[in-house]
């Protein structure tokens, strides 16, 4: 079975889809977190190690190619647009992002954990990872993750994990 790539938003919304693609027999997987869209550089930091120790306890290598870069996000979004255009744009730069990764390191297929959370756009989700796909000659692999909430929430609260109550971008943070 090929790898997966899989993009990491953060460690609680990892934790279920995890469990799920670890237990698919063959699977193998190849995490990668990109998220220029987080804001403060401190929370940045909370969802990378939350993720890199989710990371560790399965045993797997989380990758942090990117660092904290909010002039991306804030480039692209500097006319603050409104939800829905805005999580539309959000999901277009990160998945085109992850795509465009995924086939440099010659996968044929990738996913998001963001699949897992009830607070995302799950259609327009598909409509960027489709396109982002298209675009580099991959397969989009999407789970609706979102039946097993509970369960990741469970995982997360068992191992401690920092759980945050925004999305992440500045302008979720101020509209809070």
């Amino acid at each position: 079975m090929d790898t997966l790539f899989l993009h990491v938003c953060c460690g609680p919304c990892a934790a279920y889809p995890l469990e799920r693609l670890l237990a698919e027999s063959g699977r193998k997987l190849e995490l990668w977190f990109y998220n220029p869209n987080i804001h403060p550089q401190s929370e940045f930091a909370r969802r990378r190690d939350s993720f890199a120790f989710l990371a560790a306890v399965h045993g797997l290598q989380a990758d942090f190619s990117a660092p904290y870069e909010p002039a991306v996000f804030l480039a692209e979004f500097a006319q603050r647009p409104s939800p829905p255009e805005r999580c539309r744009r959000c999901y277009a730069l990160r998945l085109g992002r992850a795509a465009e990764e995924a086939a440099a390191r010659g996968r044929r297929a990738f996913a998001t954990t963001l699949a897992f959370s009830r607070r995302q756009k799950h259609e327009l989700l598909i409509e960027e990872g489709l396109k982002a796909a298209a675009a580099h000659g991959l397969d989009f692999y999407y789970e609706d993750w979102r039946p097993g909430w509970r369960r990741g929430h469970e995982i997360a609260r068992g191992l401690g994990l920092y759980r945050q109550n925004y999305c992440g971008c500045v302008y979720s943070e101020l509209e809070r």
